[in-house]
């Protein structure tokens, strides 16, 4: 049982639901259409707001100005206050002057007539004065006047302008910003699909496990094959994708160490509590929906489970299969209590429509009712044929190492013999390969990989181009050169990897052209299902990389 990656498309997809290829052209597709209008949209914001950071400098600088010129005009409007004082006591004097001033009354009380003269030519001075100093004070309130009027229209058009170029911007940002999301939204399906391509295989035992491919396995196991070249890399899986809950070739290599169902179990499923008496009648129904699907009862349907092999129980491992009945019982009414149906495919666990017999129906028959629950609810008692060793948290616990010594050399699952447990998967599901022989990298390719970790986690070029090239995968990826001349990784001379106790993959070490670099482990799981060529690709989060 897994659980594969599920989404449902971003664009009206006339692929096939399984086509992850088609769909990840298509998906190609719609972002290079979108890129052209997008990048001039880009180049107008720019222009734009290197218009506007040149505006703004002329903005600021007018700005200071107004502020001076009105600090100016306050001054003067001070000044002129105090002007106004002294023009209307002129104004008043001015006024008696020429109501009370007699022409005659100078020569009768003068004693000759050049001081006379000389008086009315100095009154006649003082008059002058005064009237232009009546006449420059009107001029300076009608300049004032005037210029408090510009000042407050630049003002008002200053606003007005700051308001005009701030909306602009902000459009043109927020179309920008929305492209860029949906660009972006795009991208992120299509890195989802390349990652569910290159790493979502399902993995189940059923009832024959599927051949393992030549050429999958690490030197000197029997499924190595030497690529022909040096230094080579490989990337090898420890198990599948779905890490959680029991491993059924942990539980096998468990129950052939001696250890029985209810130890299996307590293993796997820390925190859950095994009834041994639950009702045997309750109906199971298996299908696709509620209203489409066939009621069996819960001990009928976990008599057709095909999950595990039957030989299981002649080498050792009787009880792997108790444990695997008890965890398909149980599932089965986790999700009867949730959906109300229960699928029959690997998605859910394999049924089929006749009893599975033989050391199957001997083990579902030996653990009658026997359910393990939560709170008093049937437990999800989630399942793989495969963990690489460590099961990964499940719901208040820590998850365990699966090796009773060191890992990995004393995995359950070595003990067991997963065909899963390490493999280096450059195969679909449905046996294709893309051209390639074995899952092994040239120092190019492993150096092109880091190129698209770079871009992908350090910028500098296209997130949505670091995609495998060659013809199976389409869309308009980078070519070698392209991504080198970005990165500027060329050549990979070495590689160590650390790993952590939560059963991960914490970094792995390269030593390159461009001197030591150390890539966080999940970094490197991405940008190596999206960049590997054809089928390469990473399941698990714990994961090694090998050099020959």
């Amino acid at each position: 049982m897994s659980n594969p990656l599920r989404g449902g498309n971003l664009l009206a997809s006339h692929c096939p639901s399984s086509n992850y290829d088609c769909q990840i052209t298509e998906l190609q597709s719609e972002i290079n259409a979108l890129s052209p209008a997008q990048e001039k949209n880009k180049a107008d914001l720019a222009n734009l707001n290197k218009q506007i950071a040149d505006l703004n400098a002329k903005i600021a600088k007018f700005t200071s100005q107004l502020k001076t010129l009105e600090v100016q005009i306050g001054k003067r409007e001070e000044d002129l206050g105090f002007t106004r004082e002294i023009f209307e006591e002129k104004a008043r004097e001015h006024y008696t002057f020429l109501r009370l001033y007699d022409p005659i009354t100078p020569f009768l009380f003068s004693d000759n007539a050049s001081e006379t003269f000389k008086e009315i030519s100095f009154r006649q001075r003082a008059a002058d004065s005064d009237r232009k100093t009546m006449e420059g004070y009107s001029q300076n309130l009608v300049s004032l006047k005037n210029d408090k009027e510009s000042l407050n229209k630049n003002k008002a058009s200053l606003s007005s302008l700051q308001a005009q170029v701030s909306e602009k911007q902000k459009f043109l940002a927020g179309e920008v910003a929305k492209v860029d999301s949906y660009l972006t939204s795009l991208s992120s399906k299509q890195n989802e699909l390349a990652a569910l391509k290159a790493g979502g295989f399902q993995t189940s035992v059923g009832d024959t496990p599927p051949t393992l491919e030549p050429c999958s396995g690490a030197p000197g196991s029997s499924a190595f094959c030497d690529p022909g070249f040096r230094p080579a890399f490989a990337g090898f899986s420890f198990g599948a994708p779905h890490r959680t809950g029991m491993s059924q070739y942990g539980a096998y290599g468990r129950s052939k160490s001696g250890q029985n169902a209810e130890t299996i179990l307590s293993a796997y499923y820390q925190g859950a509590s095994l009834n041994k008496g639950h009702s045997t009648s309750t109906n199971i129904c298996v299908g696709s929906s509620r209203t489409n699907c066939t009621n069996v009862d819960l001990e009928t349907y976990t008599k057709r489970i095909y999950e595990v092999p039957n030989s299981w129980g002649d080498s050792g491992g009787m009880e792997a299969l108790k444990a695997q009945a008890v965890a398909a019982r149980s599932y089965a009414l986790y999700q009867m209590n949730g959906n109300g149906f229960i699928c029959p495919t690997e998605s859910c666990q394999v049924y089929k429509p006749s009893n599975k017999g033989g050391n199957w129906e001997t083990a579902v028959n030996a653990t009658p009712g026997w359910v393990l629950e939560r709170g008093g609810s049937p437990a999800p008692t989630y399942f793989s044929a495969s963990t690489g060793g460590y099961t990964i948290s499940q719901w208040t616990w820590s998850g365990i190492k699966d090796a009773p010594g060191s890992w990995p050399d004393t995995a359950y699952e070595k003990v067991g013999g997963s065909p899963w447990f390490y493999k280096g998967w450059y195969k679909s599901r449905s046996g294709a390969s893309c051209g390639r022989s074995n899952p092994w990298l040239s120092s190019e390719e492993m150096a092109d990989i880091l190129n698209g970790w770079k871009v992908l986690y350090q910028g500098g070029g296209d997130v949505s181009r670091v995609s495998p090239v060659g013809a199976c995968w389409g869309g308009n990826p980078y070519s070698i050169s392209e991504l080198k001349s970005i990165g500027g990784f060329t050549t990979v001379s070495s590689v160590s990897v650390t790993y952590g106790n939560d059963g991960s993959t914490i970094s792995v070490n390269f030593g390159t052209n461009a001197g030591s670099v150390t890539v966080p482990g999940d970094q490197l799981k991405k940008a190596f299902n999206l960049r590997a060529p054809g089928y390469i690709g990473l399941k698990s989060s714990l994961f090694n990389i090998e050099k020959l």
